[in-house]
């Protein structure tokens, strides 16, 4: 993954990879048909897995204030606990998304159903809930983007009372952070 974060997707090569890892080029095609495949399978597994953080993040929440702060805290220990992995995500998810099922093993999911639910119990203002998720994941991923290229400081973690607020402002909540 940290190939594919530094030279960027398009350009790191199976040999790159093989390289990279100590082994020869041809073990890689015995896993995967194709560097697509690799990517795929890499972005998946980790998608899935972070969609489940998330899910058990906010789970014991109660209020839409305390899920929301508790999925944006996750996001931000995350980046912080796996930087390279979290970037890899960032990078490759305009390519993958397509392909990932909206289902509970799905971060924009999980947060899209957060949202749906204070809207359903009156914590937040009616509007089409895609927006809304899509609001709160800008503010969550834009300073990311910033701290990825070093328009923020590390860690990540000291902005998510900061976001969170912004996100519940964003959405016209009355909780606090």
């Amino acid at each position: 993954m940290r190939l594919f974060v530094e030279k960027g997707v398009a350009e790191t090569t199976v040999r790159d990879l093989a390289k990279g890892a100590g082994i020869a080029e041809g073990t890689l095609y015995r896993h995967y048909a194709s560097m697509n495949d690799l990517v795929w399978d890499l972005f998946s597994t980790h998608y899935r897995a972070f969609a489940r953080r998330l899910d058990v993040a906010q789970s014991g929440q109660a209020g839409f204030g305390g899920k929301l702060a508790a999925i944006i805290a996750e996001f931000c220990r995350f980046f912080d606990a796996e930087p390279v992995l979290f970037r890899f995500l960032m990078l490759v998810q305009h390519q993958a998304l397509p392909r990932v099922a909206n289902d509970a093993d799905n971060p924009v999911e999980l947060v899209h159903g957060v949202i749906a639910l204070a809207m359903e119990r009156g914590e937040i203002p009616r509007r089409p809930v895609g927006l809304a998720a899509a609001m709160v994941l800008g503010l969550v991923l834009q300073p990311a983007f910033g701290l990825a290229y070093g328009r923020l400081s590390l860690p990540f973690s000291q902005y998510a009372e900061d976001i969170t607020a912004a996100c519940l402002a964003a959405l016209g909540s009355n909780a606090h952070v």
